[in-house]
């Protein structure tokens, strides 16, 4: 084949390739587009690293479904969706946006475990608040942010529905307020006294039992590492991934003298 067939026949290639290039681009747009407005999570790649975002909004929804009105996160989505982010090598770190009103205990208490049980670096920005056991959830992430505007509301464990009058449903409730309090305390810099007392301040709400912490409040406590935007949860995020990838320091060994 000449030449110049050579260089027409490659030309056509090309734009015939075209099209298909730019088709699978739309339709991968398209998808990220579908993953966003059915899961609240998106894979962003065009920062310096490539991070998962993920949105806990809404109501922790457990067992039970709640009404089509209302605005929930599903932890039977959450879960698998936070093993598939650890186990894929392309995702270097994952940001978790919050906006809830709490939920399920034990519902949100699973999201929150698996969360810290990652090794991949995460952090985490509460956005408007992050109430009852949505404190957990925030405080899973290795590093912590909230917004300057946000709260969080600390309250005992509270239950719906029928209830036995007997000892065991007290004790029930108090080993179920113990597992909370010990899971945020050992992943935030609050004490395990400070935050009892909060949850069971009489002063504040009208109708409950607690206390509502904004942003600096919550960050004075202890309880959310800084206060910051998305810009700041970001750079963060970079900076953890970046130490995560630097090959480790090596130790200088004291220099031996011969007497």
């Amino acid at each position: 084949m000449s030449k110049t067939k050579n260089k027409k026949y490659v030309s056509m290639l090309a734009e015939e390739s075209a099209p298909e290039t730019e088709s699978s681009e739309q339709e991968e747009s398209l998808q990220q587009w579908d993953r966003i407005s059915e899961s609240g999570s998106v894979i962003t790649q065009g920062g310096r690293h490539t991070i998962h975002c993920l949105t806990i909004i809404g109501q922790i929804e457990g067992h039970t479904a709640l009404p089509s009105q209302n605005k929930t996160t599903k932890y039977e989505h959450v879960i698998p969706q936070l093993v598939a982010i650890e186990e894929e090598p392309k995702i270097e770190g994952l940001l978790i946006l919050l906006n809830t009103v709490g939920g399920d205990v034990e519902a949100g208490l699973a999201i929150a475990e698996v969360v810290a049980g990652m090794k991949k670096p995460t952090v985490s920005l509460v956005l408007g608040g992050g109430h009852s056991i949505g404190v957990p959830l925030a405080v899973a992430a290795k590093h912590s942010f909230i917004a300057r505007s946000a709260s969080m509301t600390i309250h005992p464990v509270r239950m719906n529905g029928l209830m036995l009058g007997v000892p065991q449903t007290l004790e029930y409730f108090q080993r179920m307020q113990e597992r909370i309090t010990q899971f945020v305390t050992q992943n935030s810099s609050i004490s395990p006294e400070r935050f009892y007392e909060l949850s069971m301040n009489t002063q504040e709400l009208v109708m409950d039992v607690g206390s509502v912490l904004d942003g600096p409040a919550a960050v004075n406590e202890g309880l959310i590492d800084s206060l910051g935007s998305l810009s700041d949860a970001i750079d963060c995020l970079y900076q953890m991934i970046d130490d995560a990838k630097a090959p480790p320091k090596k130790r200088k060994g004291k220099n031996k003298t011969s007497g």
